[in-house]
């Protein structure tokens, strides 16, 4: 009996001190290691397809290629080639009554799935919650 347990106590305390919680509905990502959290779902979207993901951030529209459509991510601003320009985060879609501000901190909840542009595979989140906050986490993120 313990010799089951242990791996998986093992296994669910690595993720939590990695700063994701795996929990058995909602894969949480952290402030601390964002980036890193990030860069693992689209490193390994197989194993988070059909997941769902919660994580804060900026939220933020730009317009796309195609007919004006316009694009909606949820992101923070984290180290690039010159200093803090870079971001980390995902491209979303809701259909929600109303959609936030740009620039306004939100906690976004969602599955993912993803979308074949052309060569690549895009990786997003379906919102099924994008919800407002106060106050505001760091926008700015190293790691």
């Amino acid at each position: 009996m313990m010799k089951k347990f242990l791996p998986a106590a093992l296994l669910t305390l690595a993720a939590l001190l990695g700063g994701i919680a795996w929990g058995a509905e909602v894969i949480v990502i952290r402030e601390k290691l964002f980036i890193q959290q990030c860069n693992d779902v689209y490193l390994n979207p197989n194993d988070y397809l059909g997941r769902t993901v919660r994580l804060e951030g900026i939220y933020g529209e730009l317009p796309g290629e195609k007919n004006g459509e316009i694009l909606s991510y949820v992101y923070r601003i984290g180290p690039g080639c010159c200093g803090y320009d870079g971001v980390a985060g995902f491209r979303v879609f809701y259909d929600g009554e109303s959609k936030p501000g740009q620039g306004a901190w939100v906690e976004a909840t969602g599955t993912v799935e993803l979308l074949p542009p052309s060569a690549e595979d895009v990786v997003a989140l379906r919102l099924s919650q994008l919800k407002v906050l106060e106050k505001r986490g760091a926008e700015y993120v190293a790691n």
